[in-house]
């Protein structure tokens, strides 16, 4: 073998232990991807996919975040419609013509009871719900925002454009009919009571007032729960778009590591007996 034969053995042997550790590279990486110039329009892409997939991401936990507020509110709201009508029940009860005096001072005292656990749900300052003191941590909130308040509406991102948008409804209901209920006056005492001739009035509007805002709140939930599926499927086939790209095809991969490894091997073996064969060779011509 001359030595220009050698060298091209040398180089092609070099070109398949190259191939042969990308090949292992890829495999015990998992990533088609093991060097910048590996395929630049698709890492491109790869990477494009990736921060779409990111905004995905965010609005997702956007909208389930929003979710748990509107399940949270609903809760609750369940819980004052519950209220609500065993008031009204006392009311009725208070008015009957065979309520005695001691039988509308228990139906006071449970109704008492009942307005102290509704103004612990909706809370409100002294300005919207009266009283000695404001009551800024009811336990009508979710992360320390009040459910039942005032305030501007809350605005939800949920998508990857800035129209992508879903407002939750505002469910003050530190105002109107349900605010009656539960108003003290400047010594701590509630402005209404059990046999007030207006009480059976303001119940019935106040379960109106929370039954508008139960329909409103299920609204919400409702587009937030459509675009959570939105959400989900659209990271789902963008991962998948990412793994097609980016991922090593295994089976691909292992039978180019099977080729290369023989070429190597091949080549290493005509190499050496190249190398022995020249020395041999030199050595003949040495001893003439």
């Amino acid at each position: 073998m001359n030595i220009s034969n050698s060298s091209a053995l040398a180089e092609s042997t070099g070109q398949s232990q190259d191939l042969l550790s990308s090949t292992l590279a890829r495999l015990s990486s998992g990533t088609t991807f093991i060097d910048g110039g590996d395929n630049p329009a698709s890492q491109a892409t790869a990477s494009a996919y990736t921060s779409t997939n990111g905004l995905v991401q965010a609005a997702l936990a956007n909208v389930q975040t929003s979710l748990s507020y509107t399940q949270t509110a609903d809760g609750d709201m369940s819980a004052m419609q519950g209220i609500l009508s065993r008031m009204s029940q006392l009311a009725t009860l208070s008015g009957a013509a065979t309520s005695s005096p001691s039988d509308k001072a228990d139906y006071q005292t449970e109704f008492s009871s009942l307005q102290n656990e509704l103004r612990s749900i909706i809370g409100g300052p002294t300005s919207a719900i009266g009283g000695t003191a404001d009551v800024t941590s009811p336990q009508g909130t979710f992360d320390g925002s009040v459910l039942f308040g005032g305030g501007s509406p809350q605005v939800v991102e949920a998508g990857t454009n800035p129209s992508d948008n879903i407002t939750l409804p505002q469910l003050n209901l530190q105002q109107g009919a349900t605010a009656a209920l539960i108003n003290q006056d400047g010594s701590g005492n509630f402005t209404l009571s059990v046999t007030d001739p207006n009480a059976v009035s303001t119940l019935g509007g106040a379960i109106t007032q929370l039954a508008t805002a139960q329909s409103l709140n299920g609204d919400a939930a409702v587009r937030l729960q459509i675009a959570a599926t939105t959400l989900q499927v659209e990271s789902q086939n963008l991962t998948s778009a990412i793994s097609n790209i980016s991922d090593t095809d295994v089976a691909t991969q292992s039978t180019q590591l099977a080729r290369f490894s023989i070429l190597e091997q091949a080549g290493t073996a005509m190499l050496a007996q190249a190398n022995a064969n020249a020395a041999v060779v030199y050595k003949l011509l040495k001893q003439n």
